[in-house]
């Protein structure tokens, strides 16, 4: 099965089920470093419909690069309307890693990017819902609209031992539309969680995160939300963090 097209199901599905994600910053001492959204599918293996066109490979390693796929694909990209094409854009600094075997019952997607200013990265997590997208494009048709891209903004910055991520909604109506889309899968999605797990190169000295933990060295910040709820109010994931000297 296509890579993409079984992204395009996962993520599908993982709207209706309880779903996991992880955002994971490694940071190195001159603040480069590379970013991971992952997204664990081992549960919903069984949830897959068993059709022809969504059927598994027993074993399945592949890896995407998007800025090959958006060169190879530029024809049917400038087709696209200007807003289409800034949102596959954002994609090219991303890879996508899919690991899948049906006999242990893994199906893991991973989009990774090095970076070497962390301000450079777009948001992960609309990235990936981006990458589910760009499906249609690869064979030529148009992109289907993802409102939740368009409404909100997160930005990071790493300056002076301070690391900080924010998101601002960018879009009212937009924002609305994303959100009274949710309404049929809320039951799912309320069991479902996000977790971001920031390593830095030096201790944690403070975070205006009381709930999060951290790794024996003091160096790994692991701090877990309910999905749905961030979703549901996206301005509300304020994370910031200060480094010893």
């Amino acid at each position: 099965m296509n890579l993409l097209k079984l992204m395009a199901v996962v993520i599908t599905i993982a709207f209706f089920t309880a779903c996991n994600f992880t955002e994971e910053i490694h940071f190195n001492e001159d603040g480069t470093g590379k970013m991971n959204i992952g997204f664990d599918g081992g549960e919903m293996l069984q949830m897959l419909p068993s059709t022809d066109s969504t059927k598994l490979e027993e074993v399945k390693d592949s890896t995407l690069v998007f800025k090959d796929l958006l060169r190879d694909k530029k024809d049917s990209i400038a087709q696209l309307s200007p807003a289409q094409q800034a949102q596959l854009k954002k994609l090219e600094p991303f890879s996508l890693h899919m690991l899948v075997n049906t006999e242990e019952g893994i199906m893991n997607f991973d989009m990774f990017t090095n970076f070497k200013d962390v301000s450079e990265i777009n948001d992960a997590f609309n990235a990936f819902q981006s990458a589910s997208s760009i499906g249609p494009v690869a064979g030529g048709k148009p992109m289907p609209k993802n409102s939740a891209n368009e409404a909100t903004e997160v930005s990071y910055s790493f300056k002076k031992k301070k690391f900080k991520r924010s998101t601002a909604i960018v879009d009212q109506d937009s924002f609305k539309q994303s959100i009274d889309s949710l309404s049929s899968a809320e039951m799912f999605l309320s069991g479902s969680t996000y977790t971001f797990k920031y390593h830095f190169p030096k201790q944690i000295k403070s975070t205006n995160l009381e709930e999060a933990t951290f790794s024996m060295d003091g160096k790994t910040m692991i701090y877990k939300v309910n999905f749905l709820e961030m979703l549901k109010d996206p301005e509300s994931i304020l994370i910031e963090v200060e480094l010893e000297n």
